[in-house]
């Protein structure tokens, strides 16, 4: 099971500039603070290693938080998000890797 769910909403046509913005959402059944606080930093290690560098500045991104997270792999959880990305058609132009 996924440390994670990734989704994806087209971004406000509003906005003034365009930047890549990502939320962060834990749910109480995780556990207490501490393991929800937990889940929440390794969320925003990854999606600031991997987000601003390969995704698509139209799009607004959401990282809700699951109780695996916890005991996942850190670099487990690096590859679920870029697969995530991929599977969302949510790259940045440049980043697309053609699969054969």
């Amino acid at each position: 099971m996924p440390g994670f769910v990734l989704q994806v909403a087209p971004a406000p046509a509003e906005l003034s500039l365009p930047a890549v913005r990502v939320g962060f959402t834990v749910s109480r059944k995780v556990g207490n603070a501490v393991a929800r606080n937990r889940v929440r930093r390794r969320l925003r290690e990854i999606a600031g290693m991997i987000i601003p560098g390969e995704a698509r500045t139209d799009l607004d991104y959401v990282l809700v938080g699951r109780q695996a997270a916890l005991a996942r792999d850190f670099a487990a959880m690096r590859e679920e998000l870029q697969e995530a990305l991929k599977r969302l058609k949510a790259l940045a132009p440049g980043n697309v890797v053609a699969t054969p």
